[in-house]
């Protein structure tokens, strides 16, 4: 479950997992993973092709490869932490203005009605074409139970964007929140955005508590310390969301948390 995946082959890990039933026209794996903007909707939670990555206790940080070149105006592709209270970094596309943006307020009911489609709550420019992003959820028993974001045009130093995102615990959302690769049309179809690795790290088991049992990465990657030459402190205090069987191709299936 941790280390990096760069998407070669031709099918998806099984640690991925669909928010809704894909439209399999619209993805595409080999060369990073590609998404194809499948559904033109201006709410996270209605955005086909949207995948889910556990996160990993007690604390972890993801950070996936953003190459956004292709995503056309109106669109919006990022990596979200997905529950039924979400939030996301990402890039927007409006015209000929790209911004990073970090949006937070994504909520929907027991009921899996959308109740808020999100504010935007800091942006930078950004140029050229990939940009790095990361979220860490801290779910530590008793912590306060939180997530940052950050970015960097360098894939080296990232600067945090927008203020900690609180993780609720509520039963009816039991799957948890997840880490959640996605790209969405607000205008029409046509765009893309392709993640050309994502990684996926925790604390280095000499830092964490003894009773805390953490996962190992997988042999000949790194999980620990650092991944891929980032570096990741040891101090988890300093570490910067499928379908239901049946569901409707095109509607939102009961695991979109």
């Amino acid at each position: 479950m941790v280390g990096t995946d760069t998407f070669d082959g031709t099918t998806l890990k099984p640690r991925w997992e669909w928010n809704h039933n894909p439209d399999n026209t619209r993805w595409s794996v080999g060369n990073g993973l590609t998404l194809r903007t499948a559904t033109v909707t201006d709410d996270l939670y209605w955005a086909r092709n949207t995948l889910t990555h556990r996160i990993q206790g007690p604390t972890s940080t993801a950070t996936a490869q953003l190459d956004h070149s292709a995503m056309r105006n109106g669109d919006r592709a990022g990596l979200a932490l997905l529950r039924d209270s979400s939030a996301w970094i990402g890039v927007r596309r409006d015209g000929d203005t790209t911004r990073v943006v970090m949006t937070d307020g994504l909520s929907m009911d027991s009921s899996w009605n959308t109740t808020g489609k999100g504010t935007e709550v800091a942006s930078a420019s950004v140029s050229g074409n990939s940009v790095w992003l990361r979220a860490t959820a801290d779910i530590r028993p008793g912590a306060v139970r939180s997530a940052t974001f950050s970015y960097s045009v360098d894939g080296t130093t990232f600067t945090r964007l927008g203020p900690a995102f609180p993780l609720g615990n509520d039963w009816r959302f039991f799957m948890g929140d997840r880490f959640a690769p996605f790209a969405y049309a607000t205008q029409a179809p046509g765009g893309a955005g392709r993640a050309t690795r994502f990684d996926l790290s925790t604390p280095c088991p000499a830092a964490a508590p003894s009773s805390v049992h953490l996962p190992r990465s997988p042999e000949g990657s790194k999980g620990c310390g650092e991944v891929a030459g980032w570096p990741i402190s040891s101090d988890p205090s300093r570490l910067l969301r499928r379908a239901a069987p049946g569901a409707p191709a095109d509607g939102r299936g009961s695991g979109a948390a």
